[in-house]
């Protein structure tokens, strides 16, 4: 893990005295609302439907066990609401639910006290009063932690695959080149006002495990013929109202030049990106409309960037390793704890099948904790959990774990031999779900319980399908499928990328959702990254989970065998069936029988 340096905790510090003073300036009336907008913006805070919301940076997904307790200290001091605004938010909830006809299981009442992980890896709180915001960020910033450019018209959180430094399919170790990314564009001010928001990831292994295709700028690293690394660097890559995926930018980039090109890329866009309107402000619109003419502009201002300004952000082989040296591997000893579970049982077996993954080094392994759990909305922890996950991270993995794009909390350093023992930890917290890349594990964004943004509410839904999910056995028995499910078009679950995605939408004041099929994150199961098509006009919310269990009924009916995944039987028969049970079960017509299914292929 990142160790900071004297630098990087001044820098913290200093970013959060400031942040107080902006905010102690606006209490005195000294700036007006407008004027501390961008400010607070800049260092994650925005206005939600009922409450401030908190976005904290967790870059590349690395935190420490002493940031998993600061976040549960957060949590249980600070993110709580005054009552009567607790109760108002309770009230519209109870409203919204009662209009939607025909759904009997309640949303899980809002609560408090707890943080909330993202697919970017930051850490998201709902409820901590804007005057006590500066508190908050003093606290983070004493562990390392901020919200610095994780909102705003800026570069965002840097984003790697969880694996990144672990994997035994690893070409290189991306993590030293996002953090030097990260300090770059950091308060960067020729881009500290971009045309939008702009979000870079970067993937260090043969598998795409970091859904490049889908943002702004995708690193994927190579090595060419003479074994050098490079990257391939894809750029207009994006979901939204207008889901495209990256263009090749560059084939092969050395290594060096990282910053340089990027640099190119965001100054292009900085300076032909639209900014009459928001919705065609993404860099996905330019390169979209301008194709190759883009490219060609990237090219040369790279140019001139190295053969005029003396090509200023070359990183030199002396910075690399400096930045590699402060990851540190951590010190790395067995618990050598007896084992409390049967170790041939059943589940004990699918939680290794599904939860571990194998590691660089051949005694240790990399370990997801699902944050799929009843009674709690994906991705959430209270602070209790959020203690015991320091906890389980200082007793298993040398006090580390990493934020996952899908919105588990994974053990990079974990020894074979204290798999047992963990898995029993993990199990009395609910987090030992064996169900990691399978239907229920899926991603899902807060949706209109919280974001002012969204058209319909995302949880009520999660928490239907949960339900309609709890078999273990049939989960497995349905294999890998990426269910994801955004509260609007903004698309902060990824419902594009989805083999099944859900997007709620308005219609006449009301919510309604719409359904995709196909689509793909880029990973090795799912292919080449790529957006999902529509099935049919918007469901209700009550319709939702039977439509879902028709498409995966044709799924069961159409498969060659249990080998075949769902996203390689969609492929191979075409959207057609599936689209007809479908719109089948909207109107009921025995939607749970193969027979639909078995009608809708003929």
């Amino acid at each position: 893990m990142y160790q900071y340096t004297e630098f990087d905790r001044q820098f913290v510090r200093t970013r959060a005295a400031q942040f107080r003073d902006q905010l102690e300036r606006w209490q005195r009336g000294e700036l007006s609302d407008e004027q501390l907008l961008p400010l607070r913006l800049q260092n994650g805070w925005y206005i939600q439907r009922y409450a401030p919301m908190a976005r904290i940076a967790v870059p590349y997904g690395e935190i420490s066990s002493a940031q998993l307790r600061m976040l549960a200290r957060i949590a249980r001091d600070y993110d709580k609401p005054e009552p009567e605004l607790l109760a108002h938010a309770q009230a519209t909830q109870d409203a919204l639910q009662a209009a939607q006809p025909g759904l009997t299981l309640a949303a899980p009442p809002l609560r408090y006290g707890y943080g909330h992980f993202t697919t970017r890896t930051n850490v998201q709180f709902n409820w901590i009063p804007i005057t006590r915001a500066a508190d908050v960020m003093e606290l983070l910033a004493s562990v390392h932690m901020h919200g610095i450019q994780t909102s705003g018209n800026a570069i965002r959180n840097i984003t790697c695959e969880a694996y990144a430094g672990i994997a035994e399919d690893e070409i290189v170790d991306t993590r030293p080149f996002a953090e030097i990314t990260r300090q770059w564009s950091s308060l960067h001010p020729e881009f500290a006002f971009l045309p939008r928001k702009f979000k870079i990831a970067f993937n260090g292994a043969a598998e795409d495990r970091a859904a490049t295709g889908w943002y702004d700028i995708g690193v994927q690293a190579r090595r060419n013929e003479a074994g050098e690394v490079g990257f391939t660097v894809m750029a207009g890559g994006g979901m939204g109202r207008t889901p495209v995926i990256g263009t090749v930018v560059r084939e092969f980039l050395p290594w060096d030049q990282l910053l340089n090109f990027i640099e190119a890329i965001v100054r292009v866009y900085n300076r032909w990106g639209r900014r009459d309107n928001k919705w065609k402000a993404r860099i996905k619109i330019l390169v979209k409309a301008e194709g190759q003419k883009f490219i060609d502009d990237v090219e040369a201002e790279y140019r001139e960037i190295v053969e005029l300004d003396g090509a200023p952000h070359t990183i030199t082989r002396a910075e690399l390793q400096r930045v590699q040296s402060n990851f540190v591997v951590p010190e790395l000893k067995a618990a050598d704890r007896p084992a409390g579970v049967d170790t041939g049982g059943q589940m004990y077996q699918r939680w290794l099948r599904q939860n571990v993954r194998g590691h660089r080094l051949p005694q240790l392994r990399a370990v997801t904790l699902s944050f799929k759990r009843a009674g709690f909305a994906p991705g959430d922890a209270d602070a209790a959990t959020l203690d015991a996950l320091a906890q389980l991270a200082d007793a298993f993995s040398a006090g580390e774990a990493r934020v996952t794009h899908e919105q588990n909390l994974m053990l990079p350093w974990v020894h074979a031999s204290d798999l047992p023992a963990l898995y029993e930890a993990a199990r009395a917290l609910g987090l030992a779900r064996p169900n990691i890349g399978l239907i229920s594990d899926m991603i899902v964004c807060p949706g209109g319980d919280f974001c002012s943004l969204a058209n319909a509410r995302s949880l009520p839904i999660a928490a239907a399908l949960t339900e309609l999910f709890e078999d273990i056995d049939e989960v497995t028995d349905l294999g890998p499928i990426d269910l994801h499910m955004s509260g609007c078009i903004n698309s902060c679950g990824h419902h594009h990328s989805g083999h099944i995605g859900i997007l709620g939408v308005d219609k006449d004041g009301k919510e309604w959702y719409q359904v995709t099929l196909g689509g793909s994150d880029g990973s090795a199961l799912s292919g080449p990254a790529a957006p999902g098509k529509v099935v049919g006009p918007a469901f209700s919310a009550a319709e939702v989970p039977g439509v879902v269990e028709a498409v995966l009924d044709t799924y069961r009916a159409l498969r060659r065998s249990a080998a075949e995944h769902f996203i390689d039987t969609l492929r191979r028969v075409g959207h057609e069936p599936f689209k007809q049970a479908a719109n089948a079960a909207r109107h009921g017509s025995g939607h749970r029988t193969a027979r639909v299914a078995e009608e809708a292929a003929a």
